[in-house]
């Protein structure tokens, strides 16, 4: 059995860690710029929103939100989910991310977004991600994703055999 210190320790950890990934998070310049904003995070998860904005609408006759707004979300909120899986911060990127798109955002409405890490490896995270209406019932889009995740410096080994 864990002492208690043992799990204070941990859950203070736990804690840092949700913090550092939701700051980082949090700074990036595209989540701002499409208002993004973080609602939860948790060990290896991530809920998001895109509050409905004028400036995302890609068919002006609906009022529909471009797929690219969405996609953003479905990224952005994916990468956070990568960053509360791992045990400490490390640079991420985006290897691939396929989504299938369900159907069209209504609009005027929000949408979420939720991920969930659900695997790592030494240098890739697997992710699910969803995007739904608050009501939740019909979702928006589907996502799975892979991240890279950035090894120390100094220990890739250098191409070819010479300078």
């Amino acid at each position: 059995m864990t002492a208690p210190e043992d799990e204070a320790a941990a859950a203070r950890r736990r804690d840092r860690r949700l913090a550092m990934a939701r700051a980082f998070a949090d700074n990036v310049p595209h989540n701002h710029a499409l208002g993004i904003v973080i609602e939860a995070m948790g060990d290896a998860t991530a809920r998001f929103r895109l509050p409905y904005a004028a400036k995302l609408v890609g068919n002006p006759e609906t009022g529909v939100l471009h797929g690219g707004a969405i996609t953003a979300l479905l990224d952005a909120c994916a990468g956070a989910a990568v960053f509360a899986a791992l045990p400490q911060l490390q640079p991420i990127a985006t290897l691939d991310l396929r989504i299938d798109y369900l159907r069209p955002a209504e609009p005027g409405r929000d949408v979420w977004a939720e991920a969930t890490c659900h695997h790592t490896s030494k240098n890739v995270a697997f992710v699910r991600a969803l995007a739904f209406h608050a009501d939740g019932e019909a979702p928006i889009a589907t996502a799975a994703g892979t991240f890279m995740i950035a090894t120390k410096l100094g220990t890739v080994a250098p191409r070819g055999g010479g300078a």
